[in-house]
């Protein structure tokens, strides 16, 4: 038997370099104590930032997925999370924590709203459903089906039972909650339906597409009109006429929706957010663009004193023209007069979302933009005429505002350096934080120089550009190439100088020199770059690397091969060919026998140095391998690709180690630390991630046994019915089928089995008791029992069941076979005889009853179990219900009486001030002789 080799365990250390990554921007606690607070969606996480000190205050961490869509609760106490991969997490905005998971959708989750009281939660997803959770019971109470596009937003009304949804299948559909049906369409929009909002008490709704105009539309309810109102003729003939459907008075429904017109935007691009402040005067629409616009929503009073003054002016003229006032046209408010765009500003990149609130008569709008910034600008109306706009403050240093392309490390480890299209950052490794930024050229490789007191860059336009870290200044610059620097390489021996290798197909040698400034007075040498030779090659160099030994050079060109020369001499040694692609990155061992190679074929190729022979190609990535790295003194390395992910190798054995999942973009460039314990790896998703090798051993049997697992259960996940878009079914769960649900119902079976099977020896016990004529020791509970601390078979049944997830119950249930369904209900009925968790059991024995109707009613065994559950649940709702009755009485009891002693106790303290102004006022009041 072989030795077997141990690997040691890489795992994430921490992320850096967020701000916010979208979709949208909430603020927290709007004019309370914490007015400046705002949370950003940030990858898998949502970052709460302080406008004020800019500092992190909280991160809520979910599922490996990203954050798609977020809300927040009326009290603003909890925040709604929607995730690419279909759930929505609760969190405690104070502690965050994660309280309750929903699992209801198969696509990522677009759209969140809560209701008014914060009882109810909406998602709408990607695959076009809607469903409704009750955050009360953690539970599903049902979904929604009609639109045939994904939904954009989704919106409780707060005085009716009332739910709007828009979506990309140009509908806005009202649904009647009590019947959960849709009873009202809005069809006049041309294009997506991609944001909208509710004024005027729900009496407006407001609605953006993928044109240039915002369609307002005015909703009266039935039960607020009077028996002898009606819809006006030439309101009615304003209703969209391309649907014969929509354009009737539908009598049975609740409300009726008149266009009032529309209102262009100064933008021309899709509307892609609409957002109103707490006093809905204030709206603010933005695109995919630059452009934020805000419009003002006239009140009631103001469009009564705009129609007076026309009225007067329409006297006026007529009396000048001398006709009779019965002659003048009645003058109209038009839309533009109750929706009038006021101001637009401009934002420093692209928008993708805004929130506002408005405090001491000034609208305080935050945003976030594409480029990892938060920026917050202040608007002040005065009046249709006078708006001014100011930026106040924005969150930029945290991070990059392109994606990173070059990582590095210094000598000692202590400090890495991440360059982007305009930044160079230094990154302290222990405390995590930016110690220096720097402004460059659109950099692509990179590298500390001897002493770790400068940084060299390699820019997109062909210049070296080296930094002082001291100072935090730009010592040199030089035009070091005609064309693109792809790659640089430091002298790994003496370290006196650098390679580079550009697009301009030249290898040109580099030599570190001390040179005095003509500028600078004090006559101070700064390091610079001295030009020694040039290697000209056939094809563009696409990467350059030393040997470590600094005997041979690595050229990867164009042409899919890769070129290994002396040094000394730049003698050709060998030529390594035989790749489909051209290669993007390559590095070589420690000790200079091994080369790595990554290129567009997806595909590591490991080549002997000694002789240039390929020893294995590897199928690495599912797309193109972006870079590899050796780690130092080991034959293991590291490749990132574009599928997102880094995974480790084995050079030796030609083994894949493990997969580092984190990244949601594709994975741009690594840096090894010299002692090899530290990993950085930068993402288009404009994160940074250190990872950290752990002293855990990693087995690969088990590593493989655990992908298979996760495997397996996405195939249990994806093995439900397909979705079906604008599928009609009249009872659709509001769930949907999970791995926990199946685990659950895995645990329930055993439950079961193990229930019957010690209700058979305890009844084998009692038969012996009595025939024996004496009490027999019982025999020894089951291990799971003794495991569980149940005392009884039912009891431990009933631990079993609380542990599953209340959203989950229902899909739990759904997976049991019906052999074990009947098996529960006769548990069922021992909880409720003994009065255990009489709301969890009566649950689950409606939902099996409403499930499994017919087959149930049809089993005669069955009959004397649902005649006793039906008594039972009778008799443990009503107690139950008295108790939280008697509960719910005294503590509004409590209140009261709670508010009698702060209104004795204000009264005392109103009485006893003014007694000791009245000895005051004696004390010095005049002495009258």
């Amino acid at each position: 038997m072989g030795i077997t080799k141990d690997y040691k365990r890489v795992e994430l250390s921490a992320v850096l370099g967020l701000v916010g990554t979208g979709p949208n921007i909430l603020y927290l606690k709007a004019g309370g104590k914490d007015a400046g607070l705002v949370a950003v969606g940030a990858n898998e996480r949502v970052i709460i930032w302080d406008l004020r000190t800019k500092e992190l205050v909280r991160q809520l961490l979910g599922p490996a997925s990203t954050v798609t869509s977020m809300a927040r609760s009326p009290d603003q106490k909890t925040m709604a999370v929607g995730y690419r991969d279909g759930s929505v997490h609760i969190f405690d905005v104070s502690s965050g924590e994660c309280e309750i998971t929903f699992q209801g959708h198969k696509r990522a989750v677009t759209a969140l709203a809560f209701d008014a009281a914060g009882m109810r939660l909406v998602s709408g997803s990607q695959d076009t459903d809607l469903t409704v959770w009750d955050l009360v019971s953690e539970s599903g109470l049902f979904r929604l089906k009609g639109h045939t596009g994904e939904i954009t937003k989704a919106v409780f009304m707060k005085e009716h039972n009332i739910l709007v949804s828009s979506s990309k299948d140009k509908l806005v559909k009202f649904w009647d909650l009590d019947i959960q049906h849709c009873f009202k369409t809005l069809v006049g929009h041309r294009t997506e339906v991609y944001s909208f909002v509710l004024v005027n008490k729900g009496h407006r709704i407001i609605t953006g597409s993928a044109d240039s105009e915002l369609r307002v539309w005015d909703i009266t309810f039935r039960d607020e009109m009077d028996e002898s109102e009606t819809v006006e003729p030439s309101k009615k003939a304003k209703k969209d006429d391309s649907d014969d459907e929509d354009a009737e008075d539908d009598e049975s429904s609740p409300l009726v929706c008149v266009s009032k017109g529309s209102v262009m935007r100064e933008a021309r691009d899709p509307v892609r957010g609409l957002v109103v402040d707490a006093s809905e005067q204030h709206l603010l629409c933005h695109g995919p663009g630059r452009k934020c616009e805000v419009f003002v929503l006239a009140s009631e009073e103001e469009l009564q004193k705009k129609l007076k003054k026309r009225r007067k002016k329409a006297r006026l003229r007529a009396a000048a023209s001398g006709m009779e006032e019965e002659e003048v046209a009645e003058p109209t408010l038009t839309v533009e007069d109750e929706v009038r765009r006021v101001d637009t500003f401009k934002l420093s990149a692209k928008v993708k979302g805004v929130d506002v609130v408005a405090k001491d008569g000034l609208l305080q709008v935050a945003t976030l933009l594409s480029n990892n910034c938060v920026e917050t600008t202040q608007v002040q109306i005065v009046d249709a005429h006078n708006v001014s706009c100011q930026e106040t403050s924005g969150i930029n240093r945290s991070g990059h505002r392109s994606e990173v392309r070059t990582l590095a490390f210094s000598s000692d480890g202590n400090l890495f350096l991440s360059a982007s299209g305009e930044q160079v950052k230094l990154w302290n490794r222990s405390s995590l934080q930016c110690i220096s930024t720097f402004d460059c050229d659109y950099a692509l490789c990179s590298s500390f120089a001897p002493g770790d007191k400068h940084v060299i860059i390699g820019t997109k336009s062909g210049k070296l550009q080296i930094f002082d870290v001291s100072s935090r200044t730009m010592t040199s610059c030089i035009d070091a190439h005609e064309d693109t620097v792809w790659s640089l390489s430091m002298a790994p021996k003496d370290k006196n100088g650098i390679i580079t290798g550009s697009k301009d197909q030249t290898v040109k040698f580099w030599k570190f020199e001390l040179v005095a400034s003509p500028d600078d007075e004090s006559g101070r040498k700064h390091l610079t770059l001295v030009h020694t030779r040039t290697l000209k090659m056939d094809d563009q160099v696409t990467c350059v690397t030393y040997s470590p030994d600094q005997r041979l050079l690595a050229v990867a060109l164009l042409d899919n091969t890769v070129k290994v020369f002396f040094v000394d001499t730049l003698k050709l040694f060998h030529t390594l060919y035989g790749g489909s692609a051209p290669v993007l990155c390559m590095d070589i061992s420690t000790d200079s026998t091994v080369i790595a190679t990554g290129a567009a074929d997806k595909n590591v190729k490991l080549w002997g140095l000694d002789f240039g022979d390929l020893k294995k190609s590897l199928y690495a990535h599912d797309d193109s391998v972006s870079c590899v790295k050796f780690i130092p003194r080991t034959h293991l390395f590291f490749s990132g690709g574009k599928d997102r992910l880094v995974k480790q190798w084995d050079a030796d054995s030609y083994q894949h180690i493990i997969t580092l999942k984190g990244h949601h973009a594709e994975v741009r460039a690594l840096a090894v630390s010299p002692d090899g314990s530290f990993l950085v790896s930068s993402s288009h998703d404009m994160s940074l991630r250190l990872w950290e090798k752990t002293d855990g051993i990693l087995v690969l049997d088990e590593e493989r046994e655990q992908e298979r697992e996760k495997e397996e259960e996405q195939e249990i996940i994806q093995s439900d019915e397909p979705v079906v878009a604008g599928e009609a079914t009249t009872e659709v769960m509001a769930g949907r089928k999970t791995v926990d649900a199946v685990k659950g119902a895995e645990s329930l079976i055993e439950a079961m089995d193990i229930y019957e099977e010690e209700i058979r020896k305890l009844a084998e016990h009692a038969a012996q008791c009595r025939c024996q004529g004496k009490q027999v020791p019982p025999p020894p509970p089951h291990p799971l029992m003794q495991a569980y601390k149940a005392d009884s078979p039912a009891e431990f049944v009933l631990i079993l069941l609380q542990k599953i997830r209340s959203s989950e119950i229902e899909e739990t249930l759904l997976v049991l076979p019906f052999d074990y369904t009947t098996k529960l209900l006769k548990v069922l009925e021992v909880f409720l005889k003994n009065g255990w968790q009489t709301e969890l059991s009566v649950r689950c024995v409606c939902f099996l009853l409403r499930i499994h109707q017919g087959q149930i009613t049809s089993n005669q065994v069955l009959l004397p179990t649902l005649d006793s559950l039906r008594d039972l649940t009778k008799d443990r709702v009503k107690e139950f219900k008295d108790m939280v009755g008697y509960n719910l009485y005294a503590m509004q009891l409590l209140k009261i009486k709670v508010e009698e002693k702060q209104e004795d106790k204000l009264f005392a303290d109103a009485t006893s001030r003014f007694k000791q102004k009245k000895k005051k006022r004696k004390v010095h009041a005049p002495v009258v002789s």
